[in-house]
C-alpha cells in the first residue's frame, strides 16, 4: 500500500453519503487545492485533488473539515 501526504486548502465542505441497509457505511468526498512548488513564469498554479474516505474517517471529515 502506498502512503501520500498532501497539504493544501479545502475547496468546500465534504459531501457525506450514507449507505442503505443493515450495514450502512458512510462515504465522504471532498477536493483539496495543492499549490505547485515550482513555476517557471512566476504564476500561481494549483492542482485539485479529489479525495474519498470511508467509514470512521468519513465521519471525522464531516465533523472536523470546514
Amino acid at each position: 500500500m502506498n502512503k501520500v501526504i498532501l497539504m493544501g486548502r479545502l475547496t468546500r465542505d465534504p459531501e457525506v453519503r450514507y449507505g442503505a441497509g443493515e450495514n450502512s457505511t458512510s462515504v465522504a468526498r471532498y477536493t483539496i487545492a495543492v499549490d505547485r512548488r515550482f513555476n517557471r513564469e512566476g504564476e500561481h498554479n494549483a492542482d485539485f485533488i479529489g479525495c474519498v474516505v470511508i467509514g470512521r474517517n468519513s465521519e471525522f471529515a464531516e465533523k472536523d473539515l470546514r
